[in-house]
Order: structure tokens, then sequence, then C-alpha cells
């Protein structure tokens, strides 16, 4: 029930996430902002999403995941529903940006981390790939119909659709979410004996803060970092935000454009569910590493595949993309949890994840800045080619080194020696 939870929560916040992509060419033809204007706002928004993340994870040790969850739907709605009365750029920042930024950065997939590590010990890797497919299948859910509403009944029909499904899903998260298994007599899924449950402390930021002072000195946080750094901008920043005004740029309709959009959504939720599977036996760094190498051929192809009517070879494209669309987040969480152990692998989670908002901001207000300078995305689909290869090295590379002890020490492992289990020391 609580993974139900979950994935209902992850579902009703995820509309803004598809929203930039059809909604940016309505707001400029009735505002007149460029599109490095409105990106910018989709960029402040990555930021917050993925910065806000690693200090969500020290609220929810503090205050709960109820609470902290419950608080960030609001803040979507909010910032959705605000938005339809904005009438200079400055309010699109402070809607899009700021409120809808730290509302989705509040349960963003550090939310994820945190309730695989306290609720399950059997299967982490499954149902962390299908509470991640969640935002895909908000995607699914939202993408055509914000299309169809902006068409025909505007865009602000759309945002008030995304502040409408964050506020339907809060009684939800009150009613079926808890914290931690204790809270209703139970063992977390796969545990044979209860774990002890980590004492609250004061300080969320001061924890998240010295966590990430302990993690960056290991290199797996910075490959690792590095690699989500450009699998954020492969996806969130360039396909999900500017896929549809590119295809609007050969003269495919904009609904037509979201509907595709919205099938990676359906193939992304199998190619996540299975990652989560293969996460549970097959080293996480050999199936980060042959991800990205696939999303890289299939980003170089895409410049060619545009057209105004859907082909077969974008038909592959959208099936090919859609599985390795975030397929990368199962084994990403489960070297976190592997070298910082259960407590603080959530936390590190939302530091790594914090790097692919980073990459995501730049990749938005880069590729319109490419889009307004040059009158087309080519360069930007062969600029993010070119960065999968260097995030599949990366990955590779994410092995060795130092990693953090409880008692402040370091234990070095050889390099190809796979990282033993540390969370269940630490437990």
């Amino acid at each position: 029930m609580v993974a139900i939870a979950g994935f209902i929560a992850l579902v009703g916040a995820a509309g803004f996430r598809s929203a930039p992509g059809v909604l940016i060419e309505p707001i400029h033809a009735e505002f007149g902002w460029s599109h490095s204007t409105i990106s910018s706002a989709v960029s402040v928004n990555m930021l917050l999403y993925g910065g806000f993340s690693p200090f969500a994870a020290a609220l929810m040790e503090r205050f709960g995941m109820r609470r902290v969850v419950s608080t960030a739907l609001l803040l979507v709605a909010a910032g959705s529903g605000l938005s339809v009365f904005m009438t200079a750029s400055w309010q699109l920042l402070l809607c899009w940006g700021l409120l809808i930024g730290v509302g989705t950065g509040s349960m963003a997939l550090a939310f994820v981390a945190t309730l695989t590590s306290r609720w399950f010990v059997r299967h982490r890797g499954v149902v962390s790939g299908v509470l991640t497919a969640a935002s895909a299948a908000g995607q699914l859910v939202f993408l055509p119909l914000m299309a169809s509403l902006a068409a025909h009944q505007g865009w602000r029909a759309a945002t008030l659709l995304i502040a409408g499904a964050a506020l339907v899903v809060v009684p939800v998260v009150l009613v079926l979410l808890r914290d931690h298994p204790e809270d209703v007599g139970a063992l977390a899924y796969g545990a044979t004996e209860p774990r002890p449950r980590p004492a609250r402390t004061s300080g969320a930021a001061v924890r998240a803060l010295r966590v990430l002072g302990e993690a960056v000195r290991t290199r797996t946080f910075w490959m690792l970092a590095g690699g989500f750094a450009i699998c954020g901008a492969t996806t969130n920043g360039l396909v999900q935000t500017h896929f549809v005004p590119a295809a609007h740029d050969h003269g495919m309709p904009p609904t037509t454009a979201a509907g595709l959009l919205a099938l990676v959504g359906i193939f992304d939720i199998a190619g996540t569910v299975c990652s989560g599977w293969l996460t549970d036996r097959v080293d996480s760094r050999l199936l980060l590493a042959a991800y990205y190498l696939l999303r890289g051929v299939s980003l170089a192809l895409l410049p060619g595949l545009f057209a105004p009517s859907t082909q077969p070879p974008m038909w592959a494209f959208i099936i090919f993309y859609g599985l390795d669309w975030v397929a990368t987040v199962p084994p990403t969480v489960a070297l976190c949890r592997q070298w910082f152990g259960a407590e603080k692998g959530p936390i590190v989670f939302g530091w790594v994840f914090a790097s692919h908002q980073v990459g995501a901001a730049l990749a938005a207000e880069g590729a319109a800045i490419i889009r307004d300078a040059a009158g087309s995305y080519d360069l930007a689909w062969y600029l993010a080619a070119g960065l999968c290869a260097v995030a599949t090295v990366l990955s590779l590379s994410a092995s060795g080194g130092s990693r953090p002890s409880r008692a402040g020490a370091s234990v070095t492992v050889s390099c190809g020696t796979p990282a033993p289990e540390i969370g269940k020391a630490e437990d």
C-alpha cells in the first residue's frame, strides 16, 4: 500500500514535468516571449527540482515522508494555479521556477530512494523501477490531454489540470503513506527482523551538507554525478522540453508530437521496470554504460527522423528511446545505497540527482539558445549524443576509490572489484 501511495503521488506531481513541451509555443504566441526566456523558467524549475532533492531527503528523516510529500503537492498546485494570472516573465519564473521547482524537488527521486530503503529489503530494484516509472505514467496520462487543452481551450486550461491533479492526490498520501514499517507494526518487505528506526535530527540541512562532504571525497560519487548530469541533459532538459517544438519546426502538429512523447512514457514504464529487475541481478555499472551508449546512438539519428508526419523510423526511435528514458535510475540508486549505506544512500542520491537537474537546466536553456540562433535544434541533438559517450565512460569508471564509513575512516576497494554491501553493516 505504501508503494502504491508513492506511485500515485509521483503520478500526481508528474503533470508539470511534461507541461513545458506543449506550453512553450502557446505562451510564446500570446506574450511574445522568446524561447530562451520561457526556457529560463524551466531551467530554474529543473535546478530547484534537483537542488532541493537532497534537503528533501533529510527533511523526510526529520518530519516524515507523509508531511513533506503532502506539502510538496500543495506547492505544485499553487504554482500551476497562480500561473494563469501572470502577465510578465518574472511571474513565470516565480510560478514555474520557484513554487513548482521546490514542490517537485521535495518529492523527486530521492523520495523513491527513501521509500525503498525504509520499506523494502527484497526486490528493491524492481520497486525502484516501478516508482521511477510513475513519472512516465504521469506524462502518459497528462501530456496528450494537456496538448489537446492547450490547442482548443488555451494553455491556462492545461495548467489548471496540473493544479487539480496535484490537489486530488493529497488525500491519498495522507491516508495511505506511512513513514516506517514500525508505524503499522510491520517489517520491511523481505526483512526477517525489525530494523532500528533512525533517530530524528534537528538539522536536516546540516545533515544533507555533512553527507555531501563525505560523498565528495569518493571517486564513485563524481562518476555517478557526472553521468547523471548527462542523463538529465539528454532527457528532461532536451527531449522532454524541446521535442515538441523541434517536431513543430518540421511541420508536425503539436498534438501529434505530444502523442509521440507520451508513447515514450509507455515504453519507459516497461524499460524502467525491466531495468529494476536487471539491477537486482547485473552489475549496475555495466547497465548504466549500456544505457548511455544506446541513448547516444538514438539521439545522433534523431535529426534525420523529423518530418511533417510520423514515419516508421520515428516510431522506432520512440520505442527505443522510451525503453531507455529513465532506466538509469534503478542502477544509480543501487550504487548510492551500496556505497553509502541505507541511511545515507538516499541523501547521496539526492545530491547525485541534483547534478541530473543541473544538466537538465543547462540543456533546456542551451537548446533554446541554439534554436534562437541557428533556427533549428540539430546541433543540440548531436551534442547530446556526444555527451552520452562521455557518460558511458564515466559509468564504467564508477568503482574503486574510497568510501566513507560511519566513523569517518575510508576503505579502499581496488578498481574493478565490486563494492561490498555496506548498507547491511551500517544497518
